[in-house]
């Protein structure tokens, strides 16, 4: 297929690696919330909740297209954006139109959604706008990595009200827990997509690995991982008052994957390169964990 959209979304935004993250991602913050109320969530709202956040992710990766279209032409231009495939203004226009199916989502839902969603976009747009603070936010990237994170449990607590919000039920125990988890995953998936091996290093490309030198963003990728299987332990233990041994052991299976690429990258670093398919597996194991596995063991 020659289609310009089908190329983009090829190269920039692959729905069919996206898609089953966003579902589980979506399943597991709902059923943490329904599992306590033994009322498992329906269908259209979790259709609602997926659809809803595939759309945030997607206008996610248009802001970095705006944001970064200067560095793009100059050291990207292979880019779909700089390139010509697809204009600024055909991502904007699509990025609006996911917002419209956004609100006509929420407003059939719960009207309550709705400034939720809002307060959603308009940190969106400080992460677009860099908080006003681009060079500040350039010369610290630990800062610029902490804050733009944020977004993630901030999606989280959106996706959760599609649970308790419509329900009329209050806000279930351990939510605090489960947006710390999804900070902390959210860590794992950005430190791993820009950790590279020497030889993939770019010009004008910054990442992890070349700020903090590798062997220092591993280190940070891993504690990121530990603090992700904390949170994961700690939230799982709302569900039985106790952290379940299927808890630990998922717990423990996430953090061995790190350890074993973490040993293995010691030795070389071209391993660097199984880094973000390691973090993908490493995220979608604890997601499963905390809500859709939970359901079936319980």
């Amino acid at each position: 297929m020659t289609n310009r959209w089908w190329i983009y979304q090829k190269e920039r935004f692959p729905i069919f690696a996206h898609g089953p993250m966003v579902i589980v991602f979506c399943l597991s913050i709902m059923l943490f919330s329904s599992l306590q109320a033994d009322d498992l969530p329906s269908l259209g709202r979790i259709s609602g909740a997926v659809v809803s956040t595939l759309i945030l992710f997607f206008q996610l990766r248009v802001a970095d297209e705006f944001k970064d279209f200067a560095d793009d032409s100059k050291y990207r231009p292979h880019r779909p954006v700089p390139r010509g495939l697809i204009s600024l203004r055909d991502l904007a226009r699509v990025a609006w139109a996911g917002a419209l199916v956004q609100f006509v989502i929420a407003l059939q839902t719960d009207f309550g959604l709705i400034p939720i969603l809002a307060f959603v976009w308009l940190y969106m747009g400080l992460m677009t706008k860099e908080f006003f603070v681009p060079a500040w936010l350039k010369k610290t990237p630990s800062v610029y990595l902490l804050s733009h994170m944020l977004v993630m449990p901030l999606i989280a607590f959106y996706v959760s009200a599609f649970d308790w919000l419509c329900t009329c039920r209050v806000m279930p125990s351990g939510l605090t827990w489960l947006l710390l988890f999804s900070f902390a995953c959210g860590l794992v998936l950005e430190l791993g997509r820009k950790i590279k091996s020497p030889d993939d290093e770019r010009p004008g490309v910054e990442t992890y690995s070349s700020l903090w030198g590798s062997g220092a963003a591993v280190l940070v990728w891993v504690a990121a991982g530990a603090l992700t299987v904390g949170t994961f332990l700690r939230a799982s233990t709302f569900f039985s008052g106790v952290t379940s041994p299927f808890s630990l052991a998922i717990g423990l299976a996430a953090f061995a994957l790190l350890a074993f690429i973490f040993f293995h990258t010691k030795s070389s670093i071209r391993p660097a390169r199984f880094i973000e398919s390691g973090s993908g597996v490493f995220a979608m194991l604890l997601y499963l964990g905390l809500g859709p596995l939970q359901a079936v063991v319980s």
